[in-house]
């Protein structure tokens, strides 16, 4: 992303000076191929055809519960596809670009660093590859021609075994492998990914072609083909390797843990004790809607893809540059501008791209630099970005994508779930801005000059570019479905592009839906992996033996089995994207807190609230990594101040479980006394955390006393507030009368 400021008159007499060029330029991951010539051509029709499919087919739902319904496609009148053949289609589609697009290993430098002798290794395996998918195929014919099929029959055993999985696992395991070591230049195809796409093409049609004799009814029992484990025992592992490429070691790493207790959780002591589980049963099981086709997958498979799309068009029509100069003609006279810019720039950003990191990427490439130029230390400019991009994932409507895979899991509306989220995030954001501003006072920075600035008369005639957003919050609120109002939403991005200098045209359509379909396939791919440990979760039994220990706890103290719980969903949520780390949670944790006797809303918006933070807390930050090597900062040092700048956060969810007023529960008088009491507790919080209270420097003691008075008024009561008033009136009356003199300040500030 480029950075740049530019002015004079446009056509139209406007001043025209900007900040943001290049905000909506799509980055490119440093183990992502480019294509060139005809490569590129192929690549782009996939991608294309790929979210495409997924629009034209969510607009032509008709989905009669998870498993029984069916996704017409008005388009294609004679494809109708079950629900769990749309998923499976979906996973496979990820898997099949997302190999081709993600090498396995680094790019050689020139082509005589080549391994073109591996590469040739890998050709065999396709072989194997498309016999798998040719035999895979065949069945089809056999099942349409009136045979039964069943995991008794031995001579369909056997053609399963030997003629479709071994092959399959073979080219699988052989094309991962080779994928690791061989290197081929960032512009070619490499020929072990190709051949692992071809498997995922092999497992997809397998499962598609025996899902309408067996496999709804029979998986987890003798009677279910012995081909259904070892489709899904290859599926994956192709899930696994991909993530492994587009999401780093986290995950995979925490999923194959979740597997392995699988077979060894009949060996461990107490409540981690599981029953055997044979092998086939599982992985029989592991490729439904009780694990990697289930809630995960089912809200990739229709939100997340369509808001991807969104996101997409948003780009194409170079709505996020207005975004970020819309922020600063706002923010960025304040005193530390920029600071103040990114919070509301990475929260608008933020909510839209599903990923903490990704957000930190796109806007903190423009703001971290401004950020140290006016003055702040290098990794205070990291922590702030990373903190505010992570907010991003709790700002309502869209939420990141959190907010719907809450609705697939609980069964409520998710027009609640956002009405709820309102109150906390702008807690968050609230807390986070309070934090910057100390800060800046504490240092005497100065905001941006307005020279330096984009006019705020020329952003406000441009505040149309709002309107895609717009539409989508009244479209949602007014009861339209979130795949019709998404839909609404994206068409009005197009139409809305006609009013700038990008206007969409055909082209510019198409290049959007190509990017929507790249975009897509991280966390396409990270759903299916999460849906791999939930799926562990659920046939295991292990979150409710968890909930049982909840339980436990909460009998000694309601308060420790609170914190514990936070503790494990951080835990689970180290190293994730945030939506992989909300499931997992949700799965493991939430049930528990249900089970204490916490309503359900607020049970799942704790664990939510944790998992989306798990990205700015050490020693895993995923968003403060991000933020530093942009910054240049140590990576530890900036993951510990996000944490501090985000250290509300970790207050807040206890503060809805004990006034639900916070989470829209309750008349319009306590929502807006808790809000009040609540804004007024973050304040005294961030107050005490940076020493910098009503427009002096603060001692230790009168920092504490702050800090105490925050959380006296976590609980909503009317006793409790009064007191937190009472040692906030008297820290001022101290401070102001007494006048203690606070030790000097000392700010390490790194090298602008």
């Amino acid at each position: 992303m480029s950075q740049q400021t530019t002015a004079g008159p446009n056509a139209d007499g406007d001043d025209d000076r900007v900040i943001a060029a290049g905000v909506d330029d799509e980055p490119v991951e440093a183990n992502r191929r480019v294509f060139e010539g005809r490569g590129a051509v192929v690549v782009a029709a996939l991608s294309t055809l790929y979210a495409a499919f997924h629009v034209l087919a969510l607009n032509g739902v008709s989905i009669s519960g998870m498993t029984g319904g069916l996704v017409d496609i008005p388009f294609l009148p004679a494809f109708p596809m079950e629900t769990w053949n749309f998923r499976i289609v979906h996973v496979a589609g990820a898997l099949m670009i997302g190999f081709i697009l993600f090498a396995g290993s680094g790019f050689p430098q020139d082509e005589a660093a080549e391994t073109r002798l591996l590469g040739w290794l890998a050709l065999p395996l396709m072989a194997p590859a498309l016999f798998s998918l040719g035999m895979a195929l065949s069945f089809g014919v056999e099942i349409a021609n009136g045979a039964m099929w069943n995991g008794i029959d031995a001579r369909i055993r056997f053609n399963e075994t030997w003629l479709y999985g071994a092959p399959l696992l073979v080219a699988t395991v052989g094309g991962i492998v080779l994928s690791w070591v061989h290197r081929r230049r960032r512009a070619g195809f490499s020929a072990p990914d190709v051949v692992l796409a071809v498997c995922g093409m092999a497992v997809a049609a397998y499962l598609i072609v025996i899902y309408g004799t067996l496999m709804r009814n029979s998986t987890g029992t003798p009677f279910a083909p012995i081909g259904i484990s070892l489709a899904a025992l290859a599926g994956t592992l192709l899930i696994l390797e991909l993530t492994r490429r587009v999401a780093g070691m986290a995950l995979v790493v925490i999923a194959a843990v979740f597997l392995a207790y699988v077979f060894a959780g009949q060996y461990l002591p107490g409540f981690l004790k599981s029953p055997a589980i044979d092998w086939t049963r599982f992985f029989s099981q592991v490729y439904t809607d009780a694990g990697i086709l289930g809630p995960t997958t089912a809200v990739s498979s229709t939100y997340i893809i369509l808001f991807i799309v969104f996101a997409a068009f948003l780009q194409a029509s170079k709505v996020g540059d207005y975004f970020v100069n819309f922020a600063f003609a706002v923010a960025g006279r304040a005193r530390g501008g920029p600071a103040k810019v990114a919070i509301f720039a990475s929260g608008l950003m933020g909510m839209i791209n599903g990923t903490s990191a990704g957000n930190v990427v796109a806007t903190g490439s423009l703001t971290i630099p401004l950020m140290k130029k006016v003055g702040y230390p290098r990794k205070t400019s990291g922590a702030v970005e990373a903190a505010a991009s992570t907010g991003g994932q709790i700002m309502p409507p869209i939420m990141g994508a959190g907010a719907f895979i809450m609705a697939e899991i609980t069964g409520i509306p998710y027009a609640d779930i956002a009405i709820a989220a309102v109150i906390p995030a702008i807690l968050y954001f609230v807390s986070i801005f309070f934090m910057v501003d100390f800060e800046a006072a504490k240092l005497g920075m100065r905001g941006m000059r307005d020279d330096e600035l984009p006019r705020f008369a020329t952003m406000v005639r441009r505040v149309y570019l709002f309107i895609p957003i717009i539409i989508l919050i009244v479209a949602l609120f007014l009861g339209y479905s979130v795949i019709r109002a998404g839909t609404l939403a994206i068409v009005s991005a197009a139409v809305v592009s006609w009013l700038t200098p990008s206007r969409m045209g055909p082209r510019a359509i198409q290049k959007a839906f190509e990017l929507a379909g790249v975009m897509s396939i991280q966390i396409i791919v990270v759903c299916a992996c999460a849906g791999i440990i939930v799926g562990v979760i659920s046939l295991t039994g292990v979150g409710a033996r968890f909930s049982n220990l909840l339980l436990g706890l909460a009998d000694t103290s309601q308060l420790l089995a609170l914190v514990f719980a936070m503790a494990i969903a951080i835990l689970l949520g180290m190293g994730m994207p945030t939506t992989a780390a909300y499931a997992v949670a949700a799965s493991v944790v939430a049930p528990g807190l249900v089970e204490l006797g916490i309503n359900q809303l607020t049970a799942h918006f704790f664990v939510f609230y944790f998992a989306v933070v798990s990205a700015i807390t050490p020693p895993v930050a995923l968003a403060s990594y991000a933020a530093a090597g942009i910054s240049g900062a140590n990576a530890m040092e900036t993951s510990v101040a996000s944490f501090k700048i985000g250290i509300a956060a970790f207050i807040v969810p206890f503060m809805f479980f004990y006034n639900g007023a916070l989470l829209m529960d309750g008349t319009a008088l306590e929502i807006a006394r808790a809000l009040a009491t609540a804004v007024a507790g973050v304040f005294l919080l961030s107050s005490g955390v940076q020493g910098w209270f009503m427009g002096g420097l603060t001692v230790w003691y009168l920092r504490l006393a702050l800090v105490a008075a925050a959380l006296f008024m976590i609980e909503g009561g009317l006793v409790t507030d009064g007191i937190g008033v009472a040692i906030a009136v008297g820290t001022y009356l101290i401070q102001r009368f007494v006048r203690p003199r606070p030790g000097a300040l000392v700010e390490a500030r790194g090298p602008d």
